[in-house]
C-alpha cells in the first residue's frame, strides 16, 4: 500500500477540503507514492515522535496537529520544527496532519468527546456554509436517466440522510455545430434542436472532481454544457463544535469533577457556577472561544472548550458555565479515534497509537 491510498481512507473520514482557512493540512513531507511499512499515530509531531516511528519502522505519521504551520524560510535546527522536518527528511518519514479537516468532521474531534461523555441527541454546533455546492447540466432526454445515476454514484445528490436527490425539466435545446466540432447529434453548419433534460443535483464540494470526471466521462456531446453554483445553504454534516444532551441531569459541581475524570485534566478553569442542573452540554476541541454565543444561542447549559482568557469568562453571563479543561486535554482521544478507524480499513501492517504525552503544559 502507498502512502495516497491511506490519504484516501483519512479524506474519506475527514475530507481536508473543509479544514480552515487559516490551517495546513495534508501530507506536509514525503511522497504519496512512498510504500508504507508502517503508520505511527499521535496528537503532535516531535523529536521523540520521530524516534519512536523509527524504532517501530513506521514511515508515515499521522499527526493531528501540523507540524508546519507557517512557512519556513530556513532549515538550519534552531527550532523544533525544523529540527522535527529535518529529521523526517533524513529518515524518509513522511507526516501527514488532519487537525481542522477531523475539527469539522461528523465523526470526528468533537463527537470523540460526546462519545467520552455520553451525550445523546448529537448534532454539530457550528454548520458550515459555502460548501454545498449545485451542478446544472443539459442531456438528450434518452440519456438523462443513465446520467443521473453515474452523477449519484459519484458523489452528488445526498442532502442529510438522503441520496439520489435531484431535480429534472424537460425542454428543447438548440446548437449548430461549426466545422471543427465532431457532433454526435446533428450536422455541421445546421441549426439541431435536440429533446433535453435539464438535471440539477447538489453535492458537497469536496465530491466535485469525481462528479464532473463522471459528467464528462457518460455524457455524449463533444461540449457539456453545465453550471456550477456555491450555495449558502448550511452544511448540517461539516462544522465545528458540537451540542448534546446527557441521559440524566446532573448537579454542576458533579458533572465538573466528571469531566476532570474523564478528560485526566490537572484542573478545569470555570465561570460562575449557578446552581442550575446540567443536561445541554455544548463541546469544542481546541481553542473555542469564538464560539461561546452559538453555545449560548444553542441553550447550552455549559461549554466545554479550551484556551480562554481572562476576560471571556465573562461572555458566560452569568446565562451558562463555561469550562476550560485544557487544550491537550481535549484532544487526547482524537489519536484513538483514527487508529480505531484506520485498523478497520486497512489490516495489513502495522498502525501503532503513540505512547507519548506530547502536552507541553505541566500542573502542579
Amino acid at each position: 500500500m502507498q502512502i495516497k491510498e491511506v490519504i484516501q481512507h483519512l479524506e474519506a473520514l475527514a475530507p481536508t477540503a473543509y479544514a480552515e482557512d487559516f490551517d495546513n493540512v495534508g501530507l506536509l513531507v514525503g511522497n504519496s507514492e512512498t510504500k508504507v511499512t508502517g503508520i505511527l499515530v499521535t496528537l503532535d509531531t516531535l523529536e521523540n515522535i520521530l524516534d519512536e516511528a523509527i524504532e517501530n519502522n513506521c514511515n508515515l505519521i499521522v499527526s493531528f496537529h501540523p507540524i508546519i504551520f507557517k512557512g519556513i524560510k530556513k532549515f538550519n535546527g534552531n527550532t523544533y520544527v525544523e529540527r522535527v522536518v529535518m529529521k523526517a527528511i533524513k529518515n524518509d518519514i513522511a507526516i501527514f496532519s488532519i487537525h481542522t479537516a477531523l475539527d469539522n468532521a461528523l465523526y470526528g474531534v468533537n463527537n470523540m468527546m460526546c462519545e467520552k461523555l455520553g451525550l445523546l441527541q448529537r448534532k454539530i454546533l457550528i454548520p458550515q456554509s459555502g460548501n454545498i455546492k449545485k451542478l446544472t447540466t443539459f442531456a438528450p432526454n434518452n440519456e438523462a436517466k443513465l446520467l443521473c445515476t453515474k452523477l449519484f454514484e459519484a458523489g452528488a445528490g445526498t442532502i442529510g440522510n438522503y441520496d439520489n436527490c435531484s431535480f429534472s425539466s424537460e425542454g428543447t435545446g438548440t446548437f449548430r455545430a461549426l466545422n471543427n466540432a465532431n457532433p454526435s447529434l446533428g450536422i455541421i453548419g445546421k441549426l439541431h434542436e435536440e429533446k433535453e433534460t435539464q438535471i440539477q443535483v447538489t453535492y458537497p464540494k469536496h465530491c466535485e472532481n469525481n462528479i464532473l470526471k463522471a459528467l464528462f466521462k457518460n455524457h455524449s456531446y463533444e461540449e457539456v454544457a453545465y453550471e456550477i453554483t456555491t450555495l449558502e445553504n448550511k452544511n448540517q454534516n461539516i462544522g465545528i463544535g458540537m451540542i448534546g444532551e446527557l441521559p440524566e441531569s446532573m448537579k454542576e459541581i458533579d458533572f465538573l469533577k466528571y469531566i476532570k475524570s474523564i478528560f485526566k485534566t490537572g484542573c478545569i478553569r470555570h465561570s460562575a457556577l449557578l446552581n442550575k442542573p446540567i443536561k445541554k452540554v455544548a463541546v469544542l476541541g481546541g481553542s473555542g472561544s469564538f464560539a461561546i454565543q452559538n453555545a449560548l444561542y444553542a441553550g447550552a447549559d455549559i461549554f466545554i472548550t479550551s484556551d480562554l482568557k481572562y476576560h471571556e469568562f465573562y461572555k458566560a453571563e452569568n446565562k451558562f458555565i463555561l469550562a476550560d479543561i485544557g487544550h491537550y486535554e481535549s484532544e487526547q482521544y482524537t489519536k484513538n479515534l483514527i487508529v480505531s478507524y484506520l485498523r478497520k480499513k486497512i489490516s495489513n501492517f502495522a498502525i501503532i497509537l503513540s505512547d507519548k504525552n506530547t502536552n507541553p503544559i505541566q500542573y502542579i
